[in-house]
């Protein structure tokens, strides 16, 4: 198995740009968000900054080839941007609006975690539970004792740090093979024929499995499935109502949802991204992703969905993450860095998106229907246009 360093998951996760570049976009994060100005002053681009921001839209979709974009940010608890640019299905002509469903793949985790976290504060399920075996949460519902070495070693927190031992998203990634089973045969297969390389906890790989795995434990602990616990425990409580798990073949879109365009010989619609439920598996607008992650830890004027101690264990790193000094670090669905931001890029074939919250509730949110080769490019791309666009209204960065 492929163990994935530092540098590798920042490709998984879109990189968040450049290892180099990753610095001062996040100090524009943080800059922009500075609580200098009163709560109930909300700046929003005049007509040239509009402009400009346009500009830079256009342009984006030139360079990487990509039909559609849409954008949003909220600031002072209030949306300051919401602009889209191009075309959600080109075969038709149909322009993208702020109303276009992206498939956001990586950024689902975000949302699962959440999840996980509302159960936590409701008693239902802790940290350190197991989840597999005997006494497990799961049980023996995929699968039987004797069980491969460490699986029923396994705790949820384990698949919320990708510390589960492998199962990595590498070439081998169960995610990606065997796209006629359902999850419980993948589940089943997997953990009885793909064996663990390490010790839970002590190994970090990022793992889309392992929030596939988390998707079966929210629905087993809330007695619901996976997408009705979630639009009930998190998207209704951030004002979201056209979210939804995507469909498999092109026939199968929702409503408003792009067409994806595979680059490099990438084919979109030949995955099981229903499958993904709750690691790829979410659509949403820009706005849909901004309007999560503006209710983690809400502002004067939006409450919270979890709490604040709830809000610090999901975004302390991984102690098992290395290097230990990198200003980067993943978390427990979420990246974050040593000035408070949390974020996360998605990647999938066809789609490259990002969400994320400053330490002062600023929250940018953006998805397009493609990717470029190699993937960690566009999702660097799409950061760095959101570090771009804030920095062009210049009250923003004072």
């Amino acid at each position: 198995m492929v163990r994935l360093d530092r540098r590798s998951v920042l490709k998984q996760l879109g990189g968040a740009a450049s290892l180099a570049a990753l610095p001062s976009f996040i100090e524009i994060a943080s800059a922009a968000s500075s609580p200098a100005w009163p709560q109930d002053r909300v700046i929003r681009p005049n007509g040239q900054e509009h402009a400009e921001i346009r500009r830079q839209g256009v342009a984006f979709l030139q360079q990487y080839f990509a039909p559609g974009l849409s954008v949003a940010i909220v600031r002072q608890s209030a949306f300051v941007v919401e602009d889209s640019w191009g075309m959600a299905d080109p075969a038709v002509k149909e322009q993208c609006s702020v109303n276009t469903l992206f498939r956001i793949a990586d950024a689902s985790k975000p949302i699962t975690s959440v999840a996980i976290f509302t159960l936590i504060e409701a008693g239902k399920v802790q940290l350190n539970d197991k989840v597999f075996g005997a006494g497990g949460i799961l049980g023996d519902a995929y699968g039987k004792a004797p069980y491969k070495q460490y699986v029923t070693d396994i705790t949820v927190d384990n698949l919320l740090t990708h510390t589960c031992g492998g199962w990595a998203a590498d070439a081998n990634d169960p995610m990606m093979h065997n796209n006629g089973w359902d999850q419980a045969k993948l589940i089943t297969e997997t953990i009885a024929n793909v064996p663990l390389a390490y010790p839970p906890g002590t190994n970090w790989a990022f793992s889309n499995f392992g929030y596939c795995i988390l998707g079966r434990v929210i629905e087993k602990v809330s007695g619901q499935p996976y997408a009705s616990y979630v639009q009930q425990a998190v998207l209704t409580p951030s004002g979201i109502t056209d979210m939804q798990i995507a469909g498999n073949s092109e026939k199968q879109r929702a409503d408003n949802e792009a067409t994806y365009l595979g680059q490099f010989g990438e084919q979109p619609y030949k995955m099981n991204v229903t499958r993904m439920d709750s690691t790829d598996g979410w659509i949403a607008t820009a706005s849909d992703l901004v309007k999560f992650a503006s209710h983690v830890g809400g502002s004067a004027t939006i409450p919270s969905i979890l709490q604040p101690d709830s809000i610090r264990m999901m975004t302390t790193p991984s102690p098992a993450f290395t290097p230990a000094n990198a200003p980067t670090k993943y978390a427990r669905g979420w990246m974050v860095d040593n000035q408070g931001n949390f974020y996360h890029s998605g990647s999938l074939r066809g789609s490259s998106s990002l969400v994320l919250r400053t330490p002062y509730g600023m929250c940018w949110g953006a998805a397009t229907n493609t990717r470029s080769q190699p993937y960690a490019t566009m999702n660097a791309a799409v950061f760095n246009l959101m570090g771009t666009i804030v920095s062009s209204v210049p009250e923003w960065n004072i």
